[in-house]
């Protein structure tokens, strides 16, 4: 992988982080983005990086092997599908897409153009929830039984169409991943508006994964106070990742004890999630694999809640047995 040749597509409160970690991986050709202001701020900050508002002229540049496209999720399936075609590799801020037939079209096109697509689920790349599941995998929590998600905080600017679509893109990858199984069904979905309006600004998710684990996920963009937890219950022990904590924010306690005494703190690497994303992005580039957040990835997420806001609409629970949630990938 050549350095210089990533182009960001969307600058935004998010995108100016990814903007900064590419930079920083001495990776970074172009920033495109409509707002003026954000584009002068952009020249003062990275004087020797070309800015831009047209996203076409970035796509058409043939310096430009990859591009990061973190706009608006409703303009994502356009956006990444142009892009691939335009024969450039693309990381796509979560979730691909709102609509799980954009999403599995989308890793098909990337699949049959031999381009990596990868899908901005940052907390499958934060250290301490590789560590949990190490631990997993290793049997040190037993068999587990039940995984809560809890993600609020607030949020004025609410510019997607519920929470749900906002935040539990990272519960539900991060659950399969450190689960290392697929969802089953949704077993129940509600939502409500804080303002009374069609915007669902509170939501609860309950999904059966594989094995009858059960897997609560709670999101919320009223809550006063923030709260980023993942509990995840085994029957030997608990562990729980408290991402709002400035250390030690992977705790083990013992399942069998009636106090729930605290048995181990958990060392792992302290390094920024999304420098580890937007590295693991490049090395796929390099060596031609499989993004971990690929665009299978990316599907399995949108159908868990494509299926859970037709719930909150109102349909009837559906199984997810018969999705396809496999697609076919070729080995690179």
């Amino acid at each position: 992988m050549k350095s210089h040749n990533v182009a960001v597509i969307g600058c935004g409160i998010w995108g100016k982080n990814v903007v900064r970690n590419f930079y920083n991986l001495n990776a970074l050709n172009t920033v495109c983005d409509l707002d003026e202001e954000n584009r002068l701020k952009l020249k003062e900050m990275y004087p020797d990086i070309n800015i831009t508002d047209n996203s076409d002229a970035v796509l058409q540049n043939p310096e430009i092997d990859a591009v990061a496209v973190v706009t608006p999720s409703h303009t994502h399936y356009k956006i990444v599908k142009k892009a691939i075609e335009s024969g450039k590799h693309v990381y796509v801020e979560k979730p691909i897409s709102t609509v799980a037939a954009e999403a599995k079209d989308l890793a098909a096109i990337a699949e049959k153009n031999n381009m990596v697509l990868m899908v901005g689920h940052l907390l499958m790349y934060h250290p301490a929830v590789n560590r949990l599941k190490m631990l997993i995998e290793e049997g040190a929590l037993g068999d587990i039984r039940y995984v809560q998600s809890d993600r609020l905080n607030i949020n004025h600017f609410k510019n997607d169409r519920s929470v749900m679509w906002d935040l539990a893109p990272h519960d539900v990858s991060m659950t399969s991943y450190v689960l290392g199984k697929e969802p089953v069904r949704v077993i129940s979905a509600v939502g409500a508006s804080s303002d009374n309006n069609d915007i669902m600004d509170i939501t609860h998710v309950t999904i059966e994964y594989e094995d009858n684990i059960i897997a609560h996920i709670s999101d919320s963009w009223i809550h006063p106070q923030k709260r980023v937890n993942l509990l995840v219950r085994g029957t030997k022990a608990t562990a729980i990742f408290d991402d709002t904590l400035a250390e030690n924010k992977l705790q083990i306690f013992e399942s069998s004890s009636p106090s729930v005494s605290k048995t181990e703190i958990l060392d792992y690497i302290e390094i920024e999630p999304l420098k580890l994303e937007c590295q693991h992005f490049l090395n796929c580039i390099e060596q031609g694999k499989q993004a971990r957040s690929d665009g299978h990835n990316g599907f399995n997420v949108v159908k868990v809640l494509e299926e859970a806001e037709k719930i909150m609409l109102g349909d009837r629970v559906k199984s997810l047995d018969n999705v396809n949630f496999s697609l076919s990938r070729s080995k690179r």
